[in-house]
């Protein structure tokens, strides 16, 4: 009888960790391809875009690029497994603005539109990563 608190609260920690179930947003990305390319398209834009290409030139590109993509399947209902840190100690230190979120997340949109993803899905997808905006802000 001890244990059921412990295996109750595993379990609750378990669920909790687990990304959603429904796996529609995933499928109207493109799944994995269709993600891959949003994330690429992202990062293409955010290269050319002066607001915040700055915050992004002693990143590891290619570990972010591999990092987003993880992230965004995980978020949109997909099969991956995030192996990055938090979004908190990402980034912990670098001060980010309300500005620099929103150029991102424009950035995502822009890349969205190119790919054809109907504004419906983008805003679904826009929604579950907008829940860590406060994990990244002023940081």
């Amino acid at each position: 009888m001890r244990w059921l608190p412990v295996c109750l609260l595993l379990l609750l920690c378990a669920c909790a960790q687990q990304p959603p179930k429904d796996d529609s947003l995933y499928r109207d990305l493109g799944a994995l391809p269709g993600i891959t390319r949003i994330v690429e398209g992202m990062l293409l834009n955010i290269a050319r875009d002066e607001r915040i290409v700055e915050r992004f030139r002693r990143i590891d590109i290619q570990r972010l690029r591999s990092k987003l993509i993880e992230q965004f399947c995980v978020e949109a209902g997909g099969p991956c497994t995030y192996t990055g840190d938090s979004m908190a100690e990402s980034h912990k230190g670098q001060h980010l603005s309300r500005s620099d979120f929103n150029a991102l997340v424009e950035d995502l949109i822009a890349s969205m539109d190119k790919e054809g993803i109907a504004v419906p899905v983008q805003n679904r997808l826009i929604a579950r990563l907008a829940a860590m905006r406060g994990e990244v802000i002023e940081h």
